[in-house]
């Protein structure tokens, strides 16, 4: 950084991305595949003192389990490990977990829009925790929240067109 620009690691970045995709792709795309069959929510159905569900019915184990699955899967075919995979995936779902908590504690339906909460914590909890496997700096992080943000309202409209999505966002 001699020359006061900051050296993003673009590759190192893009790996990232990809991983990220995968892990928050997937249990929409298990959902699609297997309906409700092996559908146990996370929270048990627990009903917090707001009356809502903590986490709420969309949130489920097979989601999380088919994440961990592929992130690890990508992270191998990507020339990298399993473990982490398994951990990019770990995190994101993390981030998923605690946007649905807050969703549901501002009163918000499942399913509903709330841009930001949405995609920040699923690309940031990874990018902090994992900030130095994959030798982050403080401006790697922030592209990589920034193009996960990007990158998650367009593909969720393109999954909406291709009705593997229930809402266009």
């Amino acid at each position: 950084m001699s020359d006061g620009k900051a050296n993003l690691n673009l590759q190192t970045i893009g790996e990232l991305l990809i991983l990220l995709a995968v892990a928050n792709v997937t249990p929409i795309l298990a959902n699609n595949l297997l309906g409700s069959r092996w559908s146990y929510p996370v929270d048990g159905r627990l009903v917090l003192f707001d009356h809502q569900r903590l986490f709420g019915a969309s949130k489920t184990f097979r989601g999380i389990l088919s994440s961990i699955v592929a992130t690890s899967t990508a992270g191998l075919l990507l020339g990298s490990s399993w473990k982490l995979g398994a951990a990019v995936s770990v995190y994101s779902m993390s981030g998923d977990l605690f946007s649905s908590f807050c969703k549901r504690r501002f009163g918000l339906p499942a399913g509903s829009r709330a841009s930001g909460l949405d995609q920040i914590p699923e690309s940031l909890f990874p990018a902090i925790g994992l900030r130095q496997a994959f030798a982050l700096t403080p401006a790697d992080i922030d592209v990589v929240v920034v193009c996960f943000f990007v990158g998650e309202i367009v593909l969720s409209r393109v999954f909406f067109k291709m009705h593997l999505r229930e809402h266009p966002y």
